[in-house]
């Protein structure tokens, strides 16, 4: 695979920046530095942070029995050590190091759970604690480690002995060096903040000095600073990034309080714009739109974080920062990707979606964007993350970002989203009975010239969705009859929507509940085809689609509506 000429000097920074930090990184752990990492044992846990992830006593009990259900795949120890298992999934073994498990020992509240838990991390401490490298010591896993060690040191210690009390203290502050070593090295994104929500929680939950307290809190308030973004959205583009980070967020912002700190102000106010943010991203049934890396949610999950959501009223409409649109009359909900492309540091998840959009009525999902299987294969990601996966337009047959490397490259940079929309100019239209946007990107002008732009509006109450999507040169000029104006329009449909076709051949969608929907373009007919959605509970699940294929040259602005029977 070549590099396209407008591709090769991002490629190449990204090489030569992710070169030095892999260097800093190695210096930071090798023998000069190792010294770092020993020092004072603290003497006890002072405090236990909360954990608000779902628990599940069942978990613990499979657990015991040597059954490990960590990232969708089962893997059974017959009676060995998991850590000694030669499992070559890579979720699987990020999560059993991650430890975020032992809040099932914690659910089941049992001897036998807390003894489990207590072999298991002596474990880890026999077979991993004494030698850092490989996955267990990956600065993303040691945070999530730290923190799930603080969470749940009452299940672990709970009847241990002076010697296990001792090295479990003495692991956990090795750990916690390093991460405060290693942090600074972090590239941009999630990992880094969560590094240093971990350094926070270490700071209130073990015995610190009142100046690293101080420093914790305002490292965590910089990071925050620069990662949430003014409308409680995460630099990402993610809106999982914004469920996985308060799942953290909270329970910091509640041990500051418990331990009679006042929480940094960054933080308060990170949460505060977080939860809307959150509600921003959910239908009306629970689950967050598949955007940028989303996947299947789980209703209870989300709704144990917006738990914590003391604002009242309705979702806000309007994210600019984060680059997304919000339409919501009666019982109907559109959520539309309105964003330019994140950086690409932290765009590994990110999709080439721009101008896609979901549309749901009550609890019903009709139009949808295919989603990502969080822990399938990896064959199906490139797929997942193509704007021909989304429920938007694609010029001849391309997506709208390149997210596929050379191999050389990819086996050094992984897949970050390269070159997408820079330039994604939105306009809000709302007037009286209306809810309406009209936003175009820049994603197809480097290769073919040519801008989309898309204009939504509901209106009738939420009973009427209108749509025109507009393909033109720079200057508003219709596209040239060159062969390179091939333009299809998608809209995913969930699978469990049925389709039926009425006597003037418009398309009538129909969910489960009996609701009804008609689907028709003034230009053209729509036909069906076979869909793949990713995003299933279950797994990928077979769906179908409504496309509408033409020239460009010929059709500059077509119009379509879905309207409620």
């Amino acid at each position: 695979m070549s590099i396209a000429r407008g591709d090769s000097a991002q490629i190449w920074a990204l090489v030569a920046a992710t070169f030095w930090r892999r260097a800093r990184q190695r210096l930071r752990v090798g023998p000069l530095y190792r010294w770092r990492f020993t020092g004072r044992t603290p003497e006890r846990v002072l405090i236990a942070p909360p954990d608000l992830r779902l628990a599940d006593p069942q978990i613990a009990h499979e657990i015991y029995h040597g059954r490990f259900p960590f990232a969708g795949f089962m893997v059974d120890t017959n009676g060995d050590s998991p850590f000694l298992t030669g499992t070559t999934n890579p979720a699987w073994i990020s999560a059993l190091h991650g430890f975020r498990w032992l809040r099932h020992m914690r659910a089941a509240g049992t001897e036998l759970a807390s003894a489990n838990a207590r072999a298991l991390v002596g474990d880890w401490i026999n077979l991993h604690g004494r030698k850092i490298g490989g996955v267990a010591w990956e600065p993303a896993v040691t945070a999530r480690r730290v923190i799930a060690w603080l969470q749940h040191s009452g299940v672990v210690l709970q009847g241990a002995e002076f010697p296990f009390y001792r090295a479990f203290l003495k692991s956990l502050s090795i750990q916690i060096r390093y991460l405060r070593a290693m942090t600074p090295e972090l590239p941009d994104g999630e990992d880094r903040l969560r590094a240093k929500i971990a350094l926070a929680f270490a700071a209130l939950s073990l015995p610190a000095s009142p100046s690293a307290l101080r420093a914790a809190s305002k490292h965590l308030s910089l990071e925050l600073e620069q990662q949430i973004l003014a409308d409680g959205g995460h630099i990402s583009r993610n809106p999982e990034a914004v469920l996985e980070l308060l799942a953290d967020l909270l329970p910091l912002r509640h041990t500051y309080s418990n331990q009679a700190e006042t929480p940094p102000a960054a933080l308060i106010g990170a949460v505060e714009r977080m939860l809307p943010a959150l509600r921003f991203f959910r239908h009306q049934d629970g689950t967050l739109a598949r955007f940028n890396g989303m996947g299947a949610t789980s209703h209870d999950r989300i709704a144990a974080i917006l738990h914590h959501d003391d604002t009242v009223g309705a979702p806000l409409l309007h994210a600019p920062h984060s680059g997304y649109e919000r339409l919501s009359m009666g019982p109907t909900t559109i959520i539309a990707d309105t964003g330019r492309a994140p950086s690409a540091e932290v765009s590994h998840g990110s999709q080439a979606g721009c101008l896609s959009f979901e549309m749901s009525s009550g609890r019903s999902h009709f139009i949808v964007n295919c989603g990502v299987d969080t822990y399938g294969a990896d064959d199906f990601r490139p797929l997942s993350r193509s704007t021909a996966a989304h429920s938007t337009l694609t010029l001849n047959d391309t997506s709208s970002a390149r997210f596929t490397l050379p191999r050389r490259f990819a086996r050094l940079l992984g897949a970050p989203l390269i070159n997408g929309p820079r330039d994604v100019p939105c306009q809000r239209m709302d007037s009286e009975g209306i809810q309406s946007f009209v936003a175009q990107h820049d994603g197809y002008v480097p290769r073919f010239g040519l801008y989309h732009e898309r204009e939504l509006m509901l209106s009738a109450g939420g009973a009427m969705l209108e749509g025109i999507d507009r393909i033109f040169r720079k200057g508003g000029e219709v596209a040239p009859a060159n062969g390179r104006d091939q333009v299809v329009v998608r809209f995913h449909l969930h699978p469990d929507i049925a389709l039926f076709e009425n006597s003037r051949h418009d398309i009538i969608l129909q969910s489960p509940a009996g609701e009804s929907w008609e689907f028709s373009c003034e230009e053209m007919h729509a036909s069906v085809e076979e869909s793949l959605f990713f995003a299933g509970l279950g797994g990928p699940r077979r769906s179908q689609q409504l496309v509408l294929s033409y020239r460009g040259s010929e059709h500059p602005e077509i119009h379509w509506r879905l309207l409620r029977l």
